[in-house]
């Protein structure tokens, strides 16, 4: 196990993580380096359809039963539960106001697909095969957080109320509607869907991945120099601190699933991971007196670097243990 731990955390300096650190230099030198705005929605949508399908047409091949549906469950009850813990950590580390420590706090209990894709990606490097119904508590996970963040906020005044409209936001987010979409399709076609587009779904992947990873990587970077002066160094704490918070929630719900090694080290990095795509909208439409230059920037540029490089294989060994 050691082994393959060494070989985890070797992997981490992979092509796909060099890219993304090679952004984050890049906009730190502040280089006119940029990919066009179109070509990175254009690759944010491949990777979404990759996933979903192939986790699709892994469950067609396995079935579904009982542990996909606890999985769900304990999918929606993360998300739901993980902003209070977010918020209580909030209070305490930071000098935030209770607004934007709630709006902080909802981008803790949904999740980052991109993380969760490079955890994937990083696995299966290692020959290790994680329950593919996982992507579908990828997507359970992204609404309920958002929930949790509004009523923090809703409970002690009326900036906000949640409405029709809202909701509507939320559930017809693009990137909750391809996740599913193409996971019902990949599990409708399944082998042989998976054989038919293998050219398409399985070989580019990591390359894309990688070329997607660098404009992350200049994105996280021009975020922490664009709002540094919003961002004190008990934020910067919180942003290490509450993955590895997440991740111990993310690993008890795993064990009590009954997930394997490498469904644990996935449901421990979703439960780590901070959106920096749904919550953000939905933040902007609910709460748009909240300073988004402090939540974009904890998510983007503090938490998501700190589970490519640091907590990645941190969570991998823990998962192992066990």
């Amino acid at each position: 196990m050691e082994l393959s731990i060494s070989a985890l955390a070797g992997n981490l300096l992979a092509p796909t993580i060099l890219f993304f650190i090679l952004g984050l230099v890049a906009a730190f030198a502040r280089s006119d380096l940029s990919i066009p705005e179109g070509a990175a929605k254009l690759m944010s949508i491949y990777l979404l359809l990759a996933i979903g399908f192939k986790g699709g047409a892994a469950v067609a091949q396995s079935g579904v039963d009982m542990q996909l549906l606890a999985a769900l469950g304990a999918g929606g009850v993360l998300s739901f539960v993980l902003p209070f813990a977010a918020y209580g950590l909030l209070r305490v580390m930071t000098q935030l106001d209770a607004m934007n420590a709630a709006a902080v706090a909802g981008h803790y209990g949904s999740i980052s697909i991109v993380t969760f894709v490079t955890g994937i990606s990083l696995l299966e490097a290692q020959g290790l095969e994680p329950e593919g119904y996982l992507v579908a508590v990828a997507a359970v996970m992204e609404v309920p957080a958002i929930m949790s963040a509004l009523w923090l906020v809703a409970r002690g005044n009326s900036v906000m109320r949640v409405d029709g409209a809202l909701m509507q936001h939320i559930l017809a987010n693009g990137s909750i509607v391809l996740l599913i979409g193409a996971f019902v399709i990949g599990a409708v076609t399944g082998e042989a869907g998976l054989k038919e587009l293998h050219p398409f779904i399985v070989v580019p992947f990591t390359g894309v991945l990688a070329v997607f990873l660098l404009d992350m990587g200049l994105s996280a970077g021009k975020s922490l120099l664009e709002n540094r002066k919003d961002i004190s160094i008990g934020i910067i704490a919180f942003g290490c601190v509450m993955p590895v918070v997440g991740s111990l929630f993310g690993m008890l719900a795993a064990n009590m699933v009954g997930l394997s090694l490498g469904g644990t080290f996935l449901m421990m990095v979703l439960s780590a991971s901070a959106s920096y795509i749904a919550v953000p909208a939905a933040m902007k439409l609910a709460l748009p007196q909240a300073k988004s230059g402090v939540y974009l920037t904890l998510a983007l540029g503090v938490t998501f670097p700190f589970n490519l490089t640091l907590g990645m294989p941190l969570y991998f060994y823990l998962a192992s243990v066990l």
